[in-house]
């Protein structure tokens, strides 16, 4: 796995292989909230944690586990992959216990923040999400909100986010670097990149203003983008569908942000979103 201080490569693990794609602690990514990891489990494999003073979301991208958090096994996953339809996800608050038992070769995505908020776990069903639509033009994508701010969650918000190829998403660019609720609130946000043709890839750019650092990084398959301040945004290579999956956390449980004004305008000029949207459906 190589990485920089924006992008981190997941691991090249045979398909046929279990093990983790990614293991990004925030220690390692350096920063103050969220920790990140992605598993592959073969039929049969269990992986078994252990929460203390954190809270998790457990997203499934894949295939099909039995859950046991407690409560008894339940039977979690229901997509092939993530153009597959919408997720299951199990939210756990701090001083919880699960273990996963592979039915299928699945995947999950995990993302940990620190947290002693004596909560409810809850799993998300594929009926329990929202799906919608956002932006025009090119610029049009799928928002599905999996736990939102309304969510009884201590810190974590998790969307999912389908952009047809070609098209640009996160747009117009926007930054949630400052604490000034409830115009904008500081978050970090994770963007954990999945493509539906495997050569296909997206360009992310991140930039603080006009007299600010910029960078644009090319992201891949399994690859993850941390927006740790400024504006950002993303656009899809033509012919590749693009889907990220959005973790957030920070200084308030809001998904409040401000747009770059140099670029508002744009949004005089959308009439209707993309044909080909919705990406996927239940």
């Amino acid at each position: 796995m190589t990485e920089d201080q924006y992008l981190v490569h997941s691991s090249n693990l045979p398909a046929q292989e279990s093990g983790e794609l990614l293991h990004l602690p925030r220690q390692r990514a350096n920063w103050a909230w969220m920790s990140f990891f992605v598993r592959r489990l073969q039929a049969g494999d269990i992986f078994q944690t252990r929460l203390e003073d954190e809270e998790a979301a457990f997203v499934v991208l894949g295939g099909t586990c039995v859950a046991n958090w407690g409560d008894g096994p339940k039977g979690v996953g229901k997509r092939k992959d993530v153009f597959d339809g919408f997720p299951y996800t199990l939210y756990l608050p701090a001083q919880c216990h699960v273990s996963f038992t592979a039915v299928t070769t699945c995947e999950i995505a995990e993302c940990r923040v620190p947290s002693k908020a004596q909560l409810e776990p809850r799993l998300i069903t594929p009926e329990d999400v929202v799906s919608s639509l956002r932006g025009g033009g090119n610029a049009s994508r799928q928002i599905v909100d999996v736990l939102t701010p309304s969510f009884p969650a201590d810190k974590l918000v998790v969307i999912e986010v389908y952009t047809p190829g070609g098209n640009w998403s996160s747009y117009p660019p926007h930054k949630h670097d400052t604490h000034n609720p409830p115009t904008e609130v500081d978050l970090d946000e994770i963007y954990y990149y999945r493509m539906r043709q495997g050569e296909g890839f997206a360009f992310q750019h991140l930039y603080a203003g006009e007299q600010g650092g910029r960078r644009t990084v090319k992201a891949h398959d399994g690859d993850v983008v941390l927006v740790r301040n400024g504006y950002h945004t993303v656009v899809a290579g033509p012919g590749y569908d693009v889907y990220y999956l959005n973790f957030l956390a920070g200084s308030s449980r809001a998904v409040a942000f401000t747009e770059d004004p140099q670029h508002s305008w744009i949004r005089s000029t959308w009439n209707g979103t993309d044909p080909r949207l919705p990406l996927v459906g239940k």
